[in-house]
């Protein structure tokens, strides 16, 4: 079901998750909708304004046939019963309610200069309205009728620092206290970043006034995430899906400041969703390091390589490897010379972990092994770029770094037609011609793909992956061709290096946290260790496959330029924004 704003009377109480094994919004954790003041009226609304009406207008006529009565008998007006004073009364107090109801919004309309609102309307709330599709998934092809309503956010209140702090912003200006040390001094993470912050506006003398400080645990962050916090970022994170793959449906979440890019993903999950979902195989799962060594001569350069490639030797260095970790287990060591310097690619399984810092530490075992037989080997550093990490390299492209996976999927010619607006032939060429022969043009390296690391990078900054490692992450080959008499597309995206893990990082900060429960991947797997990441690596692919049979289908048909103009597109006046 689509999931869109409207005006309306009551919000649902909470919505549970569709994904598999993630945690339960819990309904009493739900905040309660707040008290409006007409609640406290003892009628509804309508009724109360429908008395105060009928009394107004009848004690009004009631007092001018009296009036009229004195007149014509010369009674003195001033002269009043009982009953007439109860009219006066009411006269008054039924004036006051209606002037105070309609006036009061009438007068604010001529000094604010915009028109009033329908006075009767108050109790005019903004829900969410489940609207169901077509389909009996949870969510339907993104479709955006009118462009958003942005509305003007109230700065933050200035606070100013108390008199301690003033003098600790003091010093750090001046230098005196390093800027780093704050967290140590104070043994206040967020007070530390409020002073740091306080400091590096007056040293810069710009605003940090646009960047949040309350509202994030630095506490979190601490020692593993981020050093020297002054704020944070927001990016607003959207859901595509559900993502039909391997017999599961998963609402992915992106986080992305690029429009129409979770529109476009959505699209391709409802194709794929329509023609009966995708599948995926898991090739691989290794994450490597490989430190250079040098030696004073080639010759004995190629006597280590001999002795870590002898299958006689594995056991041994596997032994020496594995002691660092419970999860880490060597697979494999390659290794390849240049000149008279080694670099040796360990690989090894990391269970849920992305596993960098795992793989390295086992690296460091062996080659303080290795000194007692190779005393003359020289360790230039533990990272020689043979791994290759965060840098494009055909090494990983060919042989793999983190999960290699491979997703398919059969997509019907009806919902070629009439879901994605193109055909199966137009399809097959337009990826045979850009995603084959155009990147091999360009003399691309692992990137015969449309879009694949728009849609790696949305889910690894929402999942708390590294966002750095979608480079290599991104490798990825898009296949089209015709099936079933060509009347059906078989589309398949191959990913060599998925570098993922649901432990460790930024994984465990909140936000991040509940979107991998979205997934149903959140933390490790006791029960079967890696199975987490490897499901959230195919979870990856599966969103890729769904965005590159999106994107390939806007081209074929020509309606790129005219989905961006349409949904990525500001419509603020950027000539009024101050610098």
């Amino acid at each position: 079901m689509d999931v869109r704003r409207r005006n309306g009377k009551s919000l649902p109480p909470f919505i549970k998750s569709t994904a598999g094994g993630g945690e339960q919004l819990n309904p009493q954790n739900h905040h309660p909708t707040s008290v409006k003041a007409s609640e406290a009226l003892p009628l509804p609304l309508y009724l109360t304004n429908g008395v105060f009406f009928t009394l107004f207008f009848s004690v009004a006529y009631f007092l001018l046939h009296r009036w009229r009565e004195k007149i014509r008998n010369s009674m003195p007006l001033h002269v009043i019963t009982l009953s007439e004073l109860a009219a006066v009364v009411s006269l008054i107090a039924s004036m006051i309610y209606l002037l105070g109801f309609f006036g009061i919004d009438f007068v604010q309309s001529f000094i604010n200069g915009r028109p009033p609102h329908d006075a009767w309307d108050v109790e005019d709330v903004t829900t969410v309205q489940l609207l169901e599709d077509s389909r009996t998934a949870p969510c339907a092809a993104a479709a955006i009728d009118s462009p958003p309503v942005v509305k003007a956010v109230n700065p933050p209140v200035f606070v100013p620092p108390s008199e301690e702090d003033e003098e600790i912003i003091k010093t750090v200006v001046a230098g005196t206290t390093p800027s780093y040390s704050l967290e140590s001094k104070l043994g206040d993470c967020k007070r530390a970043a409020a002073v740091r912050r306080s400091a590096l506006e007056r040293i810069t003398g710009k605003s940090l006034g646009g960047l949040p400080l309350e509202g994030f645990d630095y506490e979190a962050i601490l020692g593993q995430c981020c050093e020297m916090p002054v704020g944070y970022v927001q990016i607003p994170v959207g859901i595509a899906g559900p993502l039909l793959l391997d017999g599961a449906e998963y609402s992915v979440p992106m986080a992305t400041t690029e429009g129409c890019l979770v529109a476009s993903t959505n699209r391709g999950c409802k194709a794929i969703f329509a023609s009966g979902g995708a599948t995926s195989v898991l090739l691989r799962d290794a994450m490597t390091r490989a430190p250079v060594v040098r030696f004073g001569t080639a010759n004995r350069a190629a006597e280590l390589k001999f002795f870590l490639e002898d299958p006689m030797n594995f056991d041994t260095l596997a032994v020496v490897f594995n002691k660092s970790s419970r999860f880490g287990r060597l697979q494999g060591i390659q290794c390849a010379i240049a000149g008279k310097n080694l670099y040796m690619r360990f690989s090894c399984s990391t269970g849920d972990a992305m596993g960098m810092n795992m793989v390295s530490k086992g690296v460091q075992n062996v080659l303080d092994f290795l000194r007692d037989d190779f005393p003359d080997m020289d360790v230039i550093g533990i990272s020689g770029n043979f791994c290759s990490d965060k840098k494009p390299a055909a090494v990983n492209w060919i042989e793999g770094r983190g999960k290699s996976v491979v997703c398919e999927a059969i997509i019907k010619e009806e919902v070629v037609r009439k879901v994605l607006k193109t055909s199966v032939a137009a399809l097959v060429e337009l990826n045979m011609l850009k995603n084959l022969t155009g990147s091999a043009v360009a003399g691309a390296l692992g990137g015969f793909n449309a879009h694949a690391s728009n849609i790696v990078s949305a889910v690894y900054i929402a999942t708390g992956q590294d966002p750095a490692q979608n480079v290599e992450s991104s490798h990825c080959i898009t296949m089209m061709e015709p099936v079933n008499d060509g009347k059906d597309l078989h589309i398949s995206v191959t990913m060599p290096s998925i570098e993922v893990g649901t432990v460790g990082g930024g994984t465990q900060l909140a936000s991040q946290s509940a979107c991998l429960n979205l997934l149903g991947v959140k933390g490790a797997n006791k029960e079967s260790p890696g199975s987490n990441s490897r499901l959230l690596a195919t979870v990856v692919a599966g969103s890729v496959l769904a965005g590159e049979l999106s994107l390939m289908s806007a081209l074929a048909a020509g309606q790129l330029v005219q989905s961006h103009l349409k949904y990525n597109r500001s419509s603020k006046d950027v000539t009024k924004v101050s610098s």
